[in-house]
């Protein structure tokens, strides 16, 4: 980045100082992940100067040539990985690509039913704050309080008595597989859209370690990025009777001309998505959630559903008696980088939660095994025990680092 360094130096170094940091701490962020330099290098390249409203071959611009290539490509190697029919690539990302399946089936005020924010939904899933809470008439589902695990049966009368027009399958903090054949008998039962937004696992349904929603659903969402290893971007994708409505949805219906630099880097990601080594990465995810999760649960943390079979962890710090703020601004301190959250019938606030959220997808592509997933358990089990100890922070900071330096981070090898 020479060129940047010498016009923007204040750009250069925040970006420098970002590198490091991605690059000598330990991110347990669900959302988060490092991509190949191939992805960066088809994010950071020439497509950013185009501008292409409309689909392959019904351009609204001329000198698609190239263009046009490098979209079907990307639908393409979508469809192959996953088994779709239908593929729209062009959401920003999957806040608005969600948004495009209200479009495409709802009425303002059409209800809506998705997992409740608190327990484990997305914002985009109907939550009061979201224009999808706002628009439309939005129900949601709870877990159940002495499990911590979704109630079929208790969603099947929730969607009966409401009748939503679209049922939602998805989340951002469930440490469970979803039963997508339930959540399909429920909405042919109800008479409703299945919508599942796989954001957070899709990355393990391509490498085939989370079931596949695609035998079940009618349509399904996802971010290109966390477990994928893609850019921040997103997909839309469909039952081909779907398809017309979907596409309008995306464009016109909610944006313009799409950013073909992402859409490149999201059919480089998907190649990479269709190979032996990418199967071996999503395995290893859940391999390593679940030896992060026993570790955890040997000491004494109180995990959400009482372990994980996916990517992620949510961990209700109530009987340790911290924060889930003061916990996870002590761990950045340490080196060890989530975020902080709220837990099913939290009592706290969402900005002051009880919990804490970590997944393993990052630390996988690094290459960390489940002997790297236990050292970092007992890690945080000693900043959650004493989070005012500034000394052990440091120390295990110091640890972190030269622990990091041993599992050199995608696309960012060459950092001294």
């Amino acid at each position: 980045m020479h060129t940047l360094q010498q016009q923007d130096p204040d750009i250069f170094n925040l970006i420098q100082q970002e590198e490091f940091r991605q690059k000598d701490k330990i991110r347990l962020i669900a959302s988060e992940n490092y991509v190949s330099k191939a992805v960066m290098e088809a994010t950071g390249s020439v497509l950013t100067n185009k501008y292409s409203e409309g689909y392959p071959g019904k351009r609204y611009y001329e000198g698609q040539q190239f263009i046009d290539q490098v979209e079907s490509l990307a639908i393409q190697r979508a469809k192959d990985v996953f088994g779709a029919e239908h593929v729209n690539v062009q959401p920003y990302s999957g806040s608005p690509a969600n948004l495009a399946v209200y479009l495409a089936f709802l009425s303002p005020g059409d209800t809506i039913l998705g997992m409740a924010l608190p327990h484990g939904g997305h914002l985009t899933h109907g939550a009061k704050v979201s224009i999808s809470g706002k628009y439309f008439n939005a129900e949601s589902y709870s877990l159940d309080e002495e499990t911590g695990l979704l109630n079929y049966e208790a969603i099947r009368e929730k969607a009966l008595a409401c009748k939503p027009k679209i049922l939602i399958a998805g989340h951002s903090a469930y440490p469970r597989q979803l039963d997508f054949a339930t959540f399909r008998e429920i909405a042919d039962a109800c008479g409703a859209i299945l919508f599942v937004d796989m954001a957070h696992f899709s990355g393990l349904v391509a490498g085939g370690a989370h079931p596949s929603p695609f035998p079940y659903a009618d349509v399904v969402t996802t971010t290109t990025h966390k477990s994928l290893r893609g850019p921040r971007g997103a997909m839309v994708m469909c039952k081909a009777e779907y398809a017309a409505a979907i596409d309008k949805a995306v464009f016109p219906g909610l944006q313009g001309g799409p950013h073909n630099n992402t859409t490149a880097a999201i059919a480089v990601a998907l190649k990479e998505a269709s190979t032996d080594a990418f199967k071996e990465y999503a395995a290893q995810v859940v391999k390593n959630a679940q030896a992060l999760a026993t570790t955890l649960l040997d000491k004494g943390f109180n995990l959400v559903t009482g372990g994980t079979d996916n990517h992620l962890m949510l961990i209700d710090l109530t009987n340790k008696e911290v924060t889930g703020k003061i916990a996870a601004k002590a761990l950045d301190a340490a080196g060890i980088v989530l975020n902080y959250n709220a837990v099913p019938y939290d009592k706290r606030k969402p900005f002051d939660p009880s919990g804490i959220r970590l997944g393993a997808c990052a630390v996988t592509s690094r290459g960390f095994k489940e002997e790297q997933m236990v050292q970092l358990g007992l890690w945080i089990d000693a900043i959650v025990s004493a989070p005012a100890n500034t000394a052990l922070q440091e120390e295990i900071a110091a640890a972190v680092k030269a622990l990091c330096a041993k599992f050199p981070a995608p696309g960012l090898e060459d950092l001294a």
